[in-house]
């Protein structure tokens, strides 16, 4: 069968319209999203003071180690690690909330012996999306889970006329407490019980391991194994009683430091995600009208240069309109993803602002006073270095004397 160049031009040109339209129908689509809100689980009975667990929920990683700076990923460093201290407050309000344990706390490091260890890390965070794998363990060892939880705010939450109370993610810190509640009610007392002596001892070793390395030892797959107890009046175990208090007390101040760092955060904070989710609502939807716009264009210039070339004074007339047609939606094409940079960078300069927001606090001790002006880490390093000064100093000749 034997079809002219100009019968061909004539039906692209009858065709492209059609093309269009098609494009555009298949590529506009109704987002419609719904979260739906996971509630607290909150113990109904008062939980025997033997199988209380104490929590450390670790300040997150920011997970700038592997985000990049693009269009897809909005990361920015300042933000992200002022993140890394929010959600793990928020998490900690949510166990501490579900009355299902000791004492919880944010701890700089996992440094601290402590029952059970929550770490996280920030994989997406841009107002809509919030996505974080956690790890729990516990001070055997033993690793309790590793999952990502991923939740999309609902738009409701950033209704200024009618406000969502709390956080716009709330769900995702409820869900992880949740988990972390079923597993530990299936665990024995007696585990329970040799979890708070392992953390104890394992205190006690970072101190003085050559009186406690013989009441613990490690399997072949290096989980932690009680051996013995040392006995409850010996002056080295008080000594070291004494010297983890001290260590809490640090803890617990550092408490009020990251939950007065959150509550000056929040304001600034929840105004950069709605705006953030505007800001990617709107990115999305100028990216994917950008995509049209460019597909669209390609098909009427290729279907304009057929008809072009097919000869005929009207095909040929027709041909350079579909040119200048195409032509002009590939340069709306790249108009939209102009624009669509320009809120790139608006989210940007949100992202630079809120680093003066941030600023670390002066935390007071009991005989001196801590400016917790660079990293929470490097404190709080420098507090165990410390604590081992005076562990020796009130030690002093003990062991010898043992």
């Amino acid at each position: 069968m034997f079809f002219s160049l100009s019968s061909i031009g004539g039906r692209l040109i009858r065709i492209l319209p059609l093309v269009a339209v098609f494009t555009l129908g298949a590529c506009t689509t109704t987002d419609v999203r719904t979260t739906a809100f996971t509630p607290l689980t909150v113990e109904d009975a008062t939980i025997p003071e033997g199988r209380l667990l104490d929590v450390g929920v670790v300040q997150f990683n920011p997970g700038l180690d592997t985000a990049e700076v693009d269009e897809d990923q909005l990361v920015f460093p300042e933000l992200r690690r002022a993140e890394s201290r929010y959600v793990a407050v928020t998490l900690a309000d949510s166990l501490q909330s579900s009355q299902g344990w000791g004492a919880v706390r944010v701890i700089p490091s996992e440094r601290t012996n402590i029952d059970v260890t929550v770490t996280g890390r920030i994989v997406q965070s841009d107002g809509e999306t919030l996505t974080m794998d956690i790890t729990v363990t516990d001070s055997r060892g033993q690793r309790w889970f590793t999952r990502q939880y991923t939740e999309q705010a609902s738009h409701y939450a950033y209704d200024s006329k009618h406000p969502t109370k709390g956080d716009a993610f709330q769900g995702i810190y409820n869900r992880v407490a949740n988990d972390m509640l079923v597993y530990r009610r299936k665990l024995s007392d007696q585990y329970i019980a040799e979890l708070r002596s392992i953390s104890e001892l394992k205190f006690a070793q970072s101190f003085a391991p050559e009186a406690f390395d013989r009441y613990l030892s490690k399997t072949e797959d290096g989980l932690y194994q009680l051996n013995a107890l040392p006995a409850e009046d010996d002056p080295m175990l008080q000594r070291v009683r004494r010297i983890r208090e001290r260590d809490y007390l640090f803890v617990d101040t550092l408490q009020g430091y990251y939950g007065t760092f959150v509550k000056s955060m929040e304001t600034p904070y929840q105004e950069w995600r709605a705006m953030s989710y505007e800001e990617v609502q709107q990115m999305q939807e100028l990216k994917r009208k950008a995509r049209n716009h460019t597909i669209m264009g390609v098909a009427a210039i290729v279907g304009g240069i057929a008809a072009a070339g097919a000869g005929a004074g009207s095909a040929r007339a027709a041909g350079q309109v579909g040119i200048a047609g195409g032509g002009y939606l590939i340069k709306s094409g790249f108009d939209r993803r102009s624009e669509a940079k320009m809120h790139i960078e608006a989210l940007q300069e949100l992202g630079d602002s809120m680093q003066a927001e941030v600023e670390p606090r002066i935390v007071e001790l009991e005989d001196r006073t801590v400016t917790l002006t660079g990293s929470v880490e490097n404190q709080y390093r420098q507090w165990r270095e410390l604590l081992k000064e005076i562990y020796e100093a009130e030690t002093g000749n003990l062991e010898e004397q043992i």
